[in-house]
């Protein structure tokens, strides 16, 4: 190793490199470490705790024994707080607050003297804004994940957030269920500490950070309160320390066959839509992008194989138990780039050459007797998406997957909360709800896309209605609901051509989404159209001048690959 390793990596610059050195160990002295200590190759440990974010109640146990791996291995750890995205507790959206994040994690692995690094999150932003910022600051670094929550129970049925908590309420919202028992359930949903129990955003995530090469092999499902997390934690300080003597780097790990690889995971597991839009911003970042027509030539040909919530019926400890990740890519062993090296050093061929002892074909089914014989994700086109739409068709009901209606349109997010309980609401089970200005420059994105079942549809026991908008969708979230259309509303996609009234198109076998409206009067609309205010001043007017769209992963153009990096609200379309 050379010698500008540990505290000697990145010096303050006074003009006199051996001060430089000598303060810096002076300051470091006084956290009561000896010079031996001080010797050492430095591993950085990013920690996201926060009393606002739930998934994240173990970060101290998890930093602890990250520590003691590394030291175990003759390295000192050193960890270092960034800021952290709990899901639930942010305003508009948690989604505004993953480039922040991502920066805050870029800038304090490359300003702070590390030689690598691990990052710890878990909750459905906090992991790929590390994967963004790492591969950006391009150390090497390794992702360990917090865990997925184990199950609560409730009247013999177990119960797992977030799916059961959407389930729950649907029927509370219908009057099946009264007031008393929707509050007893609201105690059982979320039953420990860790990530969403199902195949939400987070445990999706952390499936594609283990199938990039970013996490250790067999990581990414261990349930947060067992013992084998710590046990994973403490592993993973070790090989952080062997990539002092075996660099590799992000960008040698996140490559375009890593990011096919995962895409087809998502699309066997059925995972959640969020993880296209964290993908492509994670890609972005090396100057990788994912185009319509691959990832649906991928779906395609990819079944899905896990049967878990919310498409399923098992839950993430489930997963685990059956085998996990590595049981799951050995069923997709024929489809996938085995050449592909993980941050150990070994090919994704190696890793599989390594028999399992069982798995539970209950939960991850044989690729010969799949769940669906096609990927639970794909990407539509059409006139009102010309950039492109996500949706998720192992989540919604097949047979509105050939469905023409009448739009119900709601003009933002206020309006939708205004309107969607009123009993004079026009609307009838046939129609097509459509949401606009929730896309990331108007609103952040937020998860707003699982428009509600209107009360007056749902007490006629409606469950499901077509719903299209600019915004995402919770993981856990089911319905027959195209998402992400590109370009939103707020940027004069033909989105905001919508007028109550129009007919639309939705075709799964086409892979389209269509606004049944004549070329010439959607033109005359959007050249009337009006965009809403956007804040103007710190971060949230940074966020509006500079967020991309969703087929570029709503990420900061400035962030993005050095060669498409750019600045400015004039470089959007």
């Amino acid at each position: 190793m050379s010698g500008d390793h540990g505290l000697r990596r990145g010096l303050t610059n006074y003009g006199d490199r051996d001060f430089a050195v000598y303060l810096r160990r002076s300051f470091a002295r006084s956290m009561g470490l000896s010079q031996e200590m001080l010797d050492k190759p430095i591993i950085g440990i990013a920690m996201t705790p926060s009393d606002f974010n739930n998934c994240h109640r173990t970060m101290p146990e998890l930093v602890e024994a990250v520590s003691r791996g590394v030291l175990a291995a003759g390295a000192l750890p050193r960890a270092f707080p960034t800021i952290s995205t709990g899901e639930v507790f942010l305003n508009p959206t948690s989604m505004v607050y993953r480039n922040l994040m991502s920066m805050d994690t870029e800038e304090m692995v490359r300003a702070q003297p590390m030689d690598a690094v691990v990052l710890i999150g878990g909750c459905d932003k906090t992991v790929p804004a590390q994967l963004m910022g790492a591969a950006s600051a391009d150390v090497p670094a390794i992702q360990l994940v917090t865990g997925p929550m184990s199950t609560g129970h409730y009247k013999g049925e177990r119960l797992g957030a977030c799916t059961d908590c959407r389930r729950f309420w649907g029927r509370y919202r219908a009057g099946e269920i009264a007031r008393d028992e929707i509050d007893v359930v609201e105690g059982r949903l979320a039953a420990t500490a860790g990530t969403c129990a199902v195949m939400g955003t987070a445990s999706t995530m952390a499936i594609i950070a283990e199938v990039l090469g970013m996490s250790l092999p067999g990581t990414a499902a261990i349930p947060a309160v067992a013992a084998d997390r710590l046990v994973a934690a403490e592993a993973t300080g070790r090989a952080a320390v062997h990539l002092l003597t075996h660099p590799r780097r992000p960008s040698e790990l996140i490559t375009e066959k890593s990011v096919e690889n995962a895409l087809r995971v998502l699309m066997a597991v059925s995972g959640s839509t969020n993880a296209i839009v964290h993908l492509a911003a994670i890609a972005g970042r090396r100057n990788i992008s994912i185009s319509p027509e691959r990832m649906n030539q991928i779906s395609d040909e990819t079944p899905v194989l896990v049967d878990l919530k919310p498409v399923g019926k098992g839950y993430l400890e489930d997963f685990h138990h059956a085998g996990g990740v590595g049981a799951l890519l050995r069923e997709l062993k024929p489809l996938l780039h085995l050449d592909t090296v993980d941050v150990l050093g070994q090919t994704l061929a190696d890793r599989l050459a390594e028999p399992l002892d069982w798995v539970n074909r209950d939960v991850i089914r044989p690729s010969d007797d799949p769940v669906s014989p096609v990927g639970g994700l794909i990407s539509l086109g059409g006139n009102l998406a010309p950039q492109g739409a996500i949706f998720k068709r192992a989540a919604a009901t097949e047979s509105m997957f050939e469905h023409e209606g009448r739009a119900v349109v709601f003009e933002s997010l206020e309006h939708l909360a205004r309107s969607i309980d009123d009993p004079d609401l026009d609307i009838e089970p046939d129609d097509i709800m459509v949401l606009q200005n929730a896309g990331p420059v108007a609103a952040g994105m937020p998860e707003a896309g699982y428009l509600p079942i209107p009360k007056k549809l749902a007490r006629q026991g409606v469950k499901d209605i077509v719903r299209i908008s600019d915004a995402r969708m919770s993981g856990t979230a089911f319905g027959t609901i195209v998402l992400h259309v590109a370009p939103e509303a707020a940027r004069g996609g033909p989105l905001a051509a919508v007028r109550s009234g129009d007919r639309i198109r939705l075709s799964v076998k086409d892979k389209r989404i269509d606004l049944l409206v004549d070329d010439a009067e959607i033109a005359r609309r959007l050249e009337q159209h009006t965009p809403p205010p956007l804040p103007e001043r710190g971060y949230r007017g940074l966020y509006a001048r500079a967020v991309t769209q969703a087929p570029e992963g709503v990420d900061f153009n400035f962030l993005q690959h050095e060669s498409t990096a750019r600045f400015g609200r004039e470089d959007q379309s």
